[in-house]
């Protein structure tokens, strides 16, 4: 679901992810969360609240739509995880995983395609967190590499 554009829409977008603690509130900052309306004892979860940054929201939407296809790792994916430490290629592969599976499980459950494909892409800008929290990128003679965090 990441490939170059919606990775570079995502990070010029939205700059540094790590300054968010917790995925649950870049989440939110993205509007991808529902709304809710309560009062008393009456809980109601709404549709989600399209606050924050609409344009890396659409570049989520959009890179969710994948995958409704079966998990696998391309020839052209092989080349671009070349170099990179295996800690992120295992991030990778487990989130391509889960959500091929929850896309499936969610349709096959008679959920709205729309439905479906915003929770996954929800669930990807968490995983997407996850990554830039195990590596930093440096600039070096103009070139982006990645570098390990300090523990």
């Amino acid at each position: 679901g990441v490939r170059l554009l919606v990775a570079t829409g995502v990070v010029a977008e939205l700059g540094d992810l790590t300054r968010f603690d917790h995925p649950r509130k870049l989440m939110s900052y993205l509007g991808l969360v529902p709304s809710e309306h309560s009062s008393g004892g009456k809980r109601h979860i709404g549709a989600i609240t399209k606050c924050g940054n609409g344009r890396a929201r659409r570049l989520l939407i959009e890179g969710a739509h994948t995958y409704r296809y079966a998990a696998n790792i391309s020839t052209d994916m092989q080349k671009r995880q070349e170099g990179l430490p295996k800690d992120i290629i295992d991030i990778a592969w487990k989130a391509q995983l889960r959500l091929c599976k929850r896309y499936k499980k969610m349709i096959a459950k008679g959920k709205h395609y729309n439905l479906v494909v915003t929770a996954i892409a929800r669930e990807m800008i968490a995983y997407i967190w996850a990554i830039a929290k195990e590596v930093v990128l440096t600039p070096v003679n103009t070139k982006l590499r990645l570098a390990r965090v300090p523990a």
